[in-house]
């Protein structure tokens, strides 16, 4: 994270680093890390992404340094952060944003394009999207790898039962569940998705106008609450119960993770991320499609709320690093440059401008599942409960809210108990959270 040709003694990991991913020209270069969290396909296309911008200018160098997953990627940030070995840019999930906000280690993305000349228009951001991440009026970080769930489905197999496709409602959903498993056609109508928690439970609070939380769900202030254990949440719990009881619902298995198991066949059903499109186009052998999500009967349904991640600046670089920084990010938030990576990821574009250059080149007519999304984030004005979620240590009430989840699964506890004692200890961290953040 240096002006390369400052010195070689010193920085032998950054020429390494440098001399691997770009040709002799990085010398002459400012170059900066981006430490990210996607792999496989997408990490491909992250570096994709990278070695375009490199080779569209002559001022600036990005090194990508994948680190692990989410959760390993912070965690290497903020150890580095207190050594001062700390990368340029960082990219977080959407439940890390809280921890970023409050760190005191990043310089919001509005500062820095601003400072280094670029009039960047946030306002054709969408708004679901943009909003999640914008504080006090201004935008925190850039938003990169967004999705929402959708509703995937085998159309085969509803054909096959006498129907055109899966019901808007819960209530009618429930009928073609249980009528393609009595008719014979599927032994497993829906499995599980991994991220439930977000897109059967959050997303259906948002979806269905439900307080997740009080204060807006975080976005009011750190004296949020968890409040879904008494809501309409208790009665869409307890329809998943029932349907895990039933057979309708299926955890995902055999060594096979629940996208997985609806491109095999096995499963007719899944709501999980638009940005499983690539496997689902590349594995799929049946007729498939998707839809919105459900919403209950008699509501107007809302957005749905955003997951993936954003791209944050780090605080403690020099002006020629965050120069660096924002031709990047300028170049990410291109209408190009987001159509590009939306048609070749799944994730959505993040702005207005690349998703009407996508219908205007006529992607959607012939990819039209891969609007849903859009519309759907698109649907409505967001409102308090569903803007997005600001939980304090998001992670952690997460990760207790599918361990009690669990035991509903699992017959240990019934649905109102598990509930109430995944809010009670959520609250508990939303507490401690608070304290450690006060005035902040």
């Amino acid at each position: 994270m240096t002006v390369f040709n400052k010195t070689l003694a010193g920085t032998a990991l950054c020429s390494v680093l440098a001399l691997a991913a770009t040709p002799a020209f990085s010398q002459e270069r400012v170059q900066i890390e981006w430490w990210y969290a996607l792999s496989g396909r997408l990490g491909d296309l992250t570096q994709e992404m990278i070695a375009n911008f490199n080779a569209s200018q002559d001022q600036y160098e990005v090194v990508g340094i994948h680190k692990g997953n989410y959760e390993e990627t912070m965690a290497a940030m903020v150890a580095a952060y207190r050594v001062g070995q700390q990368p340029t840019l960082l990219m977080a999930a959407e439940r890390g944003f809280m921890t970023m906000l409050n760190s005191g280690a990043i310089v919001p993305v509005n500062q820095v394009m601003a400072e280094q000349g670029y009039d960047t228009d946030w306002g054709d951001f969408i708004a679901p999207v943009a909003g999640f991440y914008v504080v006090d009026g201004e935008p925190a970080a850039l938003p990169f790898n967004s999705s929402t769930p959708i509703f995937w489905f085998n159309q085969d197999q509803f054909t096959a039962a006498g129907f055109d496709g899966p019901a808007d409602t819960w209530q009618e959903l429930d009928e073609q569940l249980y009528a393609l498993k009595e008719q014979g056609i599927t032994e497993c109508p829906m499995v599980l998705p991994s991220d439930f928690q977000w897109s059967l439970l959050e997303n259906y609070s948002a979806i269905n106008d439900m307080p997740f939380g009080t204060s807006a769900n975080g976005f009011d202030g750190l004296d949020t609450e968890f409040v879904y254990n008494t809501t309409g949440m208790v009665g869409q719990v307890e329809r998943l119960a029932r349907w895990v009881e039933d057979g309708i619902l299926h955890l995902a298995g055999e060594g096979m993770s629940s996208t997985q198991m609806f491109v095999s066949g096995n499963c007719a059903t899944v709501m999980s991320s638009t940005a499983s499109h690539a496997s689902v186009e590349a594995g799929a052998q049946f007729d498939w499609n998707a839809t919105f999500m459900p919403h209950e009967e008699g509501v107007e349904p809302r957005n749905s709320t955003i997951g993936g991640g954003a791209i944050w600046v780090v605080a403690g670089q020099d002006d020629g690093e965050y120069a660096a920084a924002a031709a990047f990010l300028d170049f990410v938030a291109s209408p190009d440059n987001q159509a590009w990576w939306s048609e070749q990821t799944g994730y959505v574009p993040v702005t207005t401008a690349a998703y009407e250059q996508m219908a205007a080149e006529g992607y959607f007519e012939e990819h039209p599942t891969r609007e849903i999304a859009i519309l759907q984030l698109s649907r409505g004005e967001p409102n308090e409960n569903s803007r997005g979620f600001r939980f304090g240590n998001h992670n952690q009430t997460t990760a207790i809210l599918v361990e009690e989840m669990q035991a509903i699964w699992t017959g240990q506890k019934t649905v109102q108990e598990a509930l109430d004692s995944s809010v009670a200890r959520g609250n508990v961290i939303l507490r401690q959270y608070e304290q450690l953040h006060a005035g902040q």
